[in-house]
């Protein structure tokens, strides 16, 4: 079973989280910011894997150490999950509808994290939550899981729409991406190996 848990404790944050990518039974999360919480809900459902997070950070300053914090450790834990990588598909790609707004998801477990983000007119906050936090938790994720994430919301109106479409597209492409095909003789890469 691809699993992996990790504590990760500094003086802004403390995070338990524990991925399994063969079991999306098991999705809770509770970061203290409620619109986080639901588009890490959406993200885990969308990608169809199990995700557990417990995170207490000092929102008495703001979200940023939080959300930062939990794609550090996210992006630790898939990477850490996938192994090997032998048979992935690698590559995963996304378009989701949420109701005006459209959103494009492209990545690649590729061990070379890079992140492209065109997000554009986003109000500064839905709820408690800084919307410029979307783009530090993909740069956290994507930088430690060693994956090529490329974000786009095509177009919309509504900010909660914007990021949810997102976040299910990141879920959809990554559960692609993720997924074990029996047709790949080891690894999906000309080079023999995809290097972390």
């Amino acid at each position: 079973m691809r699993e992996a848990s990790k504590k990760r404790t500094t003086f802004e944050t403390e995070i338990e989280m524990t991925v399994n990518l063969d079991d999306p039974n098991k999705v809770e999360i509770d970061t203290g910011i409620g619109f986080f919480d639901h588009m890490l809900t959406l993200f885990a459902r969308h990608g169809r894997f199990g995700l557990a997070v417990n995170a207490n950070g000092d929102l008495e300053v703001d979200g940023h150490h939080t959300v930062e914090d939990t794609g550090i450790v996210m992006g630790q834990l898939i990477k850490q999950a996938l192994g090997d990588k032998k048979q992935i598909n690698r590559y995963g790609t996304a378009y989701v509808p949420m109701d005006e707004s459209l959103g494009f998801v492209s990545l690649d477990i590729s061990g070379r994290p890079y992140l492209v983000f065109e997000v554009e007119e986003l109000t500064a906050k839905v709820g408690d939550f800084d919307t410029e936090l979307v783009r530090e938790f993909l740069q956290s994720f994507s930088t430690h899981a060693g994956i090529t994430l490329h974000a786009r919301v095509l177009y919309g109106v509504n900010t909660h729409h914007k990021i949810e479409a997102i976040f299910k597209a990141l879920g959809r492409a990554l559960g692609e991406a993720m997924t074990i095909n029996p047709n790949i003789q080891g690894v999906n890469s000309t080079k023999g190996v995809i290097e972390s």
